[in-house]
Parts: C-alpha cells; sequence; structure tokens
C-alpha cells in the first residue's frame, strides 16, 4: 500500500482509502466503512487486489457464499464508475456502479445495482441485481 491513487477512483490516495480499510481488516478482522459507497469502492479495490479474506468478510452472512475462487488468470480491472448512492434509511442502501475489466484482449463491464445493510454500525454487501 502506497500513496497511489486509490483503485477505487474516489481520487484519495490509497492509504487514505480503500487501502486504509484493507489494512484495518488484516490488523484486527474489522471492517469499518462509513458508508455503503465506501464498502462498495472498498469490495472493489479488494477485487483489483484479489483478497479474498476482505470480500468474504464484507459480504452479508445471509447470502455470504461459502467460498470465493480467484479472478481468472490475466483479468485486468481497469476501472470503477459509481452512478448513484441512495439511502433507504439509516440501516439500508443501494450502489449503482460500473466496473471495468479486460480478459484475454476483450473489454467486460459489470454493471451492477448493489444492495447494502448495516448491522451493530457496520456495512455489509446484501446481494446485486445485473443491469
Amino acid at each position: 500500500m502506497s500513496d497511489a491513487p486509490c483503485p477505487c477512483g474516489s481520487g484519495k490516495s490509497d492509504s487514505a482509502c480503500c487501502g486504509g480499510l484493507h489494512k484495518r481488516f488484516a490488523a484486527d478482522g474489522t471492517l469499518g466503512a462509513a458508508s455503503a459507497e465506501a464498502l462498495m469502492r472498498s469490495r472493489y479495490s479488494a477485487f483489483v487486489r484479489g483478497d479474498l479474506a476482505y470480500l468474504q468478510a464484507s459480504w452479508h452472512a445471509s447470502t455470504r457464499p461459502a467460498e470465493l475462487a480467484p479472478d481468472q488468470a490475466g483479468l485486468k480491472w481497469l476501472g470503477l464508475e459509481v452512478r448513484q448512492h441512495l439511502s433507504q434509511d439509516a440501516e439500508h442502501a443501494t450502489v449503482e456502479f460500473v466496473a471495468r475489466s479486460k480478459l484475454g484482449g476483450r473489454a467486460h463491464r459489470l454493471h451492477e445495482i448493489s444492495r447494502f445493510v448495516r448491522e451493530d454500525g457496520v456495512w455489509y454487501y446484501l446481494d446485486g441485481e445485473l443491469k
């Protein structure tokens, strides 16, 4: 982790953004995203880094898969665009985003509206609807 720009595209340094959240999780196992959008951005950055432990921990227990497979060899994440962050109430929010990647010379887009829930002050990814 360095002062390079954060992979999530926030414009902040990695250490002041997602890298800080990942470092905290690695140190003591706690999640600390301040909002559903911050958690979504940190999850994108975890995909970029291949941090499967963070992805598992930040996924709500009710919908979390038993295990996650690493990305296909050669997959390169190219960028994230957050289109909308809506709070339904203090404990529920949605984030619409487009994540771009490239594999085998072909460009791909993942457009999703993700649902998040906050329990005991901690935000978790619940599920998403592909667009």
